[in-house]
């Protein structure tokens, strides 16, 4: 798996699709994930673990149903990504959230796992026939799905589901693993169908 190393600061504002799209484009590379054609490819999405492990462990057995891992940010602990990366059987695409304080162990983490792509501020992935963006932080996320040019849009953050349709991007918030709110839950996707499941961890 590759590494994309660039780190860059969420904007303050941005207040147009153009700087959206600059934005992107200086904070990552696209990945194009090569997973085999035979079935449709189901993508799990999950967001703020905050070191919450015991939730973390509790989820990882239905996540891997999915082909394909994505997170929105804030493991927090490098330890947390590397419980990820061995508890999910399938590739791994994590983005930087703000409370991802020690950048440099979680790229050493991720790098050491072999299965884990960790970006910067955005993660751009091209699989199953979808075009997927993911960022942390809502209001960039809503922007990008304005925008048109995606499929399907993550973000995490603010710690509460959420999935709506913006024009024909689907824009999903997975909740949080953490449960700080009460609910610890993740979503898995059709990349083809859109269609969107959502699973509750006990």
């Amino acid at each position: 798996m590759s590494i994309n190393k660039r780190q860059q600061a969420p904007p303050k504002q941005l207040s147009s699709e153009q700087e959206l799209r600059e934005f992107v484009e200086a904070s990552h590379q696209v990945v194009q994930e090569p997973l085999p054609k035979t079935h449709a490819v189901r993508i799990a999405v999950c967001s703020d673990i905050h070191d919450n492990i015991w939730k973390l462990e509790r989820a990882l057995p239905g996540m891997n149903q999915a082909d394909l891992l994505i997170f929105c940010g804030d493991f927090c602990a490098p330890f947390t990504l590397t419980q990820m990366a061995q508890g999910f059987k399938g590739p791994v695409h994590a983005v930087l959230g703000n409370n991802d304080g020690d950048q440099r162990l979680l790229l050493q983490m991720a790098e050491k796992a072999g299965n884990v792509t960790l970006y910067g501020q955005i993660a751009e992935i091209e699989i199953g026939g979808a075009h997927i963006v993911v960022n942390h932080y809502p209001e960039i996320a809503r922007g990008l799905a304005a925008g048109g040019s995606y499929d399907v849009v993550c973000y995490g953050h603010d710690h509460t589901l959420h999935q709506e349709k913006i024009g024909k991007t689907l824009l999903i918030n997975p909740g949080e693993i953490m449960g700080r709110f009460g609910r610890s839950t993740y979503v898995i996707f059709d990349a083809l169908t859109q269609a969107v499941d959502v699973f509750e961890v006990a």
